[in-house]
């Protein structure tokens, strides 16, 4: 029996584990797919937005600018990429620059610190390639960049460093109410818990029906992106938005933490919430309004294209509360839900709480997370490492600088991948201009050593993505 079971292992559930392991409490979280991240957490711009978009009063407007605050402090303790940049919102008319105004009015009832509004002399001295047809923007200097994944990553392998349970692979098809407690039927059997929190992202909608009346709909939005070549990382110093229409924040150009250039995204509605496939027109329609902000992009120089599938509600504000006794929703986490995962986590604790969850803190849980990443190590740090560990002298993947030893500490971690992807996640490899072409096969051969199985065993990422068939070659006898 399980205090509490977390469905779903994207950032939002993720950051519940993490602030829930704190206490003294039997606690698991179910994922569908075979790693965590696997939905829109991994799949998105990779902003800690700055909270000004929101409308004032809302629960996506609190929550929004106590996640931006909360995002450093935990980037440190938890060695996640942060880097608070700051964004731009750029005006390219008179009616936009009231939209500027609009949210630079939102901003300060949102309590976002050290917004302004500022003109074209300025823009153009912190974007030099800036379109010349910018008439104005709103800077906001809180906003950030992160490694999305491994902020979900982060927090989910401290829950389980703190005692929590995850269950990959693990589908909830449905949920009945015992006396006193819910009983989640899986598709690896029965899982019995107290409390449920629903944190399962597009399906959201579908897990609350399980137990309470429909009070919301999902309707999936897909967002397609161009990750650039790091050659093309002189185009932005901030994150450079366009005025948001009906349709969300719009288009952006931004660095990414691994200083490459991100692209995108549109925004199409899509029946199919796995539907993460890139299109002709979407991608075209991204070239076109990236190069009205920046003008100089290379789009030859992309070296992926990809989507990611929004939870959009059917309202504008994110769905959270007590849907049913004691069933907590953290439900249509919509954009801004990265920048807001860590303060949705202590909604979460509040919730349950309310609900009756009897919560005794731990004396000394775990809340810091160590990571190896050995190209950012001085010269003096490399070799100590080596000395302790010499698979740390081996480069596998040239274009990021990835080692042998970061390798083997990712299989090795407390929610160890089982695919060439899953790695990439953790460690890196593959993320570069080559995108694996070279480091993919030695990936494969470590992940099968590591793991005791066989190479025909090792996934490229989700459920079925097989890399290796069969045997078309044996080595010739000695």
């Amino acid at each position: 029996m399980y205090d509490v079971a977390i469905i779903g292992c994207g950032v939002i559930g993720a950051a519940a584990a993490f602030e829930l392991s704190k206490y003294h409490l039997n606690l698991a979280i179910l994922e569908k797919e075979n790693d965590v991240a696997m939905g829109a957490s991994r799949a998105n711009s990779a902003i800690i937005h700055a909270g000004y978009d929101p409308k004032p009063g809302t629960l996506m407007a609190r929550l929004n600018v106590e996640g931006n605050r909360m995002a450093e402090a935990l980037c440190r303790d938890l060695s996640v990429p942060f880097s608070r940049i700051g964004s731009l919102v750029l005006a390219f008319t008179p009616d936009e620059m009231d939209t500027v105004w609009e949210l630079y009015d939102r901003g300060m009832k949102n309590g976002v610190p050290g917004l302004e509004v500022i003109m074209p002399d300025k823009i153009r001295e912190m974007e030099p390639q800036i379109s010349d047809q910018v008439v104005g923007a709103l800077w906001a200097p809180s906003a950030g960049i992160i490694n999305p994944w491994d902020y979900t990553l982060a927090f989910a392998e401290t829950a389980v460093r703190n005692g929590a349970e995850v269950m990959l692979n693990t589908q909830v098809i449905g949920i009945e109410k015992a006396d006193d407690h819910y009983i989640l039927h899986t598709n690896q059997g029965n899982v019995h818990a107290r409390y449920i929190v629903n944190a399962a992202g597009v399906e959201s909608g579908d897990v609350h029906e399980m137990v309470a009346d429909k009070t919301f709909s999902i309707l999936p939005n897909r967002g397609e992106y161009f990750l650039m070549d790091k050659c093309e990382i002189e185009r932005a110093n901030h994150v450079l938005f366009q005025c948001p229409n009906k349709n969300g924040k719009g288009v952006l150009v931004s660095p990414t933490t691994g200083g490459n250039l991100i692209v995108g995204p549109n925004a199409e509605g899509v029946s199919d919430a796995g539907c993460v496939n890139n299109t002709a027109s979407g991608m075209a329609f991204i070239r076109e309004k990236a190069l009205k902000t920046v003008p100089t992009i290379n789009f030859r120089n992309s070296i992926r294209n990809f989507s990611g599938v929004r939870a959009n509600p059917d309202q504008d504000e994110f769905q959270i509360g007590i849907a049913a006794e004691n069933f907590i929703d953290l439900a249509g986490i919509k954009s801004p839900g990265l920048s807001s995962a860590p303060a949705i986590a202590l909604e979460c604790v509040k919730l349950l709480k309310d609900c009756g969850l009897q919560l005794q803190p731990k004396a000394n849980p775990i809340t810091t997370r160590k990571k190896i990443r050995f190209r950012a190590l001085t010269d003096e740090q490399k070799q100590q490492a080596i000395q302790e560990n010499p698979l740390y002298g081996r480069v596998i993947c040239r274009c990021e600088t990835i080692t042998e030893g970061e390798i083997v500490d990712a299989i090795h971690s407390p929610i160890p991948p089982c695919s060439v992807d899953g790695v990439k996640r953790r460690a890196g490899t593959g993320m570069g201009r080559c995108q694996g072409g070279f480091c993919g096969p030695r990936v494969v051969d470590i992940l099968a050593r590591e793991l005791n199985v066989s190479p025909m065993d090792i996934l490229q990422d989700g459920h079925g993505s097989r890399i290796l068939l069969s045997e078309t070659k044996k080595e010739a006898d000695a």
